[in-house]
């Protein structure tokens, strides 16, 4: 980059669940240049998912000086740096020596079950949703860290005394890159609080009532600031830039997509698939399975909640037809095996490996291909994958409208899947609103520039960032209401094939 397109540069690391990325986005809320590393994922049991701290630290500095280097830059070229991050996901590690006492354990482990079947038989599934807006379920953060607490030999001790530190990703990024053992901050932001089942979303503050329940000592949890504000400086490789924002990767998304006004709502396509709403400056209790939590909170303003709607398995379900079946060599490959066909021939796939999450909310629920006949080929699969994309995220839509009492009007999208045109077809086809892709599908990353971006006043407010969001393509519904309810019936009866199977007869 020349000298003076350098001005006003902002660094974006998104650190997502099965890579690193470093951003850089300039004041055009343009990416400039980017790095990105795999880490491994280390399954030591069925339904186990953990991640290895230290590699994704390792990553982290090797993706900054990779991009820097392609932008021709150097840090100090950075006006700051802000961070998205997979969310839910903890790390226990010791103040003094700032090494993990234990892998980190991912969003998507279900090691808890048993522990949330016994808190939910206590006081019920919902004991918790007033106060944090969530229910019981293996997803979030708060019966990870009792897990680990009761399970590694001497950690609880040294958790009360806090000689152990616990965070999401977030926290140990931010705590490393402010200097580690050498005074780095440990601290998080009311997006990813708001995850852990552990934060009161009136007081936007630890419950004391919570975390004792749980058995989670507060004084290993770190302190709770707003999304957008200064934390500190970086230490190497980013000396000396400040660090001034954090956000959940799927609030990061739905500030990336500019969406800042009551009733905007995006959904992102990865691993899983996540609608958000905006809902203003007040949370509103969902009835119909979905999430209350925070979006953000920018330093100086009033929070902003939304409701969340959270998909366990859309891309992965790809993944698992390439890994697994082989039925397709390259994720991209499922589109053109997919338009082989007209539709999926009468097939339904319920991909529920971990359960099921909104708005069903099933640990039970296992994964099922319904409607197969000798007619049946690799095509029809293919197209049920997609299909089982879109009829998913249509139930969350149905429950956000119930909540909020407004119909959905138009549909932003991001994450991987949106390059897939078939996908937003049908995803239009089966909403029946417009389906809309930005020529920036770097939401996350672009919502971590946002927040880092306002902190240091490189964008003067949220109204200016809305400006810079332009679409790329949009997509209308193709068939008619009757065709649309005849497969929603479909598929809600496939749904009901798929419960059941934690605990078989």
């Amino acid at each position: 980059m020349a000298t003076g397109e350098r001005a006003g540069c902002i660094g974006a690391l998104d650190q997502g669940t099965s890579s690193t990325r470093f951003l850089i986005v300039d004041r055009q809320a343009r990416v400039v240049a980017r790095h990105q590393l795999e880490h491994r994922q280390i399954t030591p049991r069925p339904g186990w998912v953990e991640h290895d701290p230290l590699e994704i630290w390792g990553n982290t500095q090797q993706v900054i000086r990779g991009a820097l280097e392609s932008a021709g830059m150097v840090a100090a070229d950075l006006s700051a740096v802000g961070i998205a991050n997979q969310r839910e996901t903890v790390v226990l590690w010791d103040r003094r020596t700032g090494r993990p006492v234990h892998n980190a354990v991912v969003w998507l482990d279900t090691r808890t079950d048993a522990l949330c079947r016994q808190l939910a038989a206590e006081g019920g599934p919902d004991r918790f949703r007033a106060a944090t807006g969530l229910p019981l379920a293996t997803y979030f953060s708060g019966p990870k860290l009792r897990w680990l607490l009761d399970r590694l030999p001497g950690i609880r001790a040294r958790a009360e005394a806090g000689e152990v530190l616990a965070g999401t990703i977030d926290s140990w990024l931010i705590w490393n890159l402010t200097g580690g053992t050498e005074g780095g901050r440990h601290i998080t932001d009311v997006s990813n609080a708001s995850r852990t089942q552990l934060m009161n979303l009136a007081s936007l503050d630890w419950d004391p009532e919570i975390c004792a329940t749980l058995g989670v000592p507060i004084a290993m949890l770190p302190e709770i600031h707003a999304s957008s504000e200064v934390y500190g400086r970086a230490v190497a490789p980013l000396a000396g830039v400040p660090v001034a924002g954090d956000l959940g990767d799927q609030q990061a998304a739905l500030v990336g997509q500019a969406g800042f006004t009551v009733g905007a709502t995006k959904c992102t396509y990865g691993t899983g698939s996540f609608l958000l709403v905006n809902t203003g400056p007040r949370p509103v209790p969902s009835r119909h399975g979905l999430l209350t939590t925070v979006a953000y909170r920018i330093d100086g303003h009033s929070v902003v909640y939304a409701l969340e709607g959270s998909i366990a398995v859309t891309g992965a379900l790809v993944q698992w037809l390439r890994d697994n079946l082989g039925l397709i060599r390259t994720a991209a490959e499922v589109e053109t095996v997919a338009g082989t066909v007209a539709d999926a021939g009468g097939v339904c796939i319920v991909p529920a490996f971990s359960g099921l999450f909104a708005p069903h909310w099933r640990s039970d629920a296992r994964g099922v291909i319904t409607g197969l006949t000798s007619h049946t080929h690799r095509g029809h699969i293919a197209r049920a994958a997609l299909d089982a994309a879109a009829w998913q995220t249509r139930e969350v839509v149905d429950a956000m409208a119930a909540d909020t009492g407004a119909s959905l009007t138009e549909l932003r999208v991001d994450g991987g899947m949106v390059r897939n045109d078939l996908l937003m077809q049908l995803q239009a086809d089966v909403l029946g609103v417009p389906v809309v892709r930005p020529q920036e599908c770097e939401t996350t990353a672009l919502g971590a520039a946002f927040a880092a971006g306002l902190a240091v006043r490189v964008w003067s407010d949220t109204a200016e960032l809305a400006q810079s969001w332009r679409a790329d393509r949009r997509w209308l519904p193709r068939i008619g209401a009757a065709e649309r309810a005849d497969g929603y019936r479909r598929w809600q009866w496939a749904v009901t094939r798929a419960l059941g199977w934690g605990d078989p007869p």
